[in-house]
């Protein structure tokens, strides 16, 4: 459900570092989640293996950070990420070739990640929210 079966294959192309709650017998690390956003900011790009989560958080997050998305095309995630975000797929090789890009080539990894932070702003961010709050308002006032 979680991926982490893929966490192994998609290690060989790039060392993965794993945070959340009760990773430890991986190899992960539970970070408190004041410094977590600090943690994935270091990261060259952010890896989505889940497979039943309708649209993750921490997908959300990582994009508004400004990390590249490598992810499993699945759920909501081929509908949030565009293509100029990262990588969706459901091919190994594909996602593995996506790592080694990220890893690599800072400078593509920079402008991929900062086509997600801009999708995710005008899809998640608080002018969107508001805009839309104001629209229920003045419909409901309207009426």
């Amino acid at each position: 459900m979680t991926g982490t079966d893929l966490l192994a294959p998609l290690a060989e192309a790039a060392p993965i570092d794993l945070f959340g709650m009760s990773t430890e017998a991986m190899g992960g690390q539970d970070v408190a989640q004041a410094s977590l956003h600090d943690e994935m900011a270091r990261r060259r790009a952010y890896v989505h293996p889940f497979r039943w989560t309708s649209l993750g958080l921490t997908l959300i997050e990582a994009m508004l950070l400004g990390l590249p998305v490598v992810a499993l095309a699945t759920t909501e995630t081929t509908e949030v990420v565009p293509g100029a975000a990262g990588t969706v797929s459901n091919r190994m090789p594909v996602l593995q070739d996506a790592i080694r890009m990220f890893v690599n080539d800072p400078d593509t990894a920079r402008a991929a990640g900062q086509a997600g932070r801009n999708a995710a702003l005008l899809r998640f961010g608080a002018d969107r929210f508001l805009s839309d709050w104001d629209q229920v308002f003045d419909a409901t006032v309207a009426h």
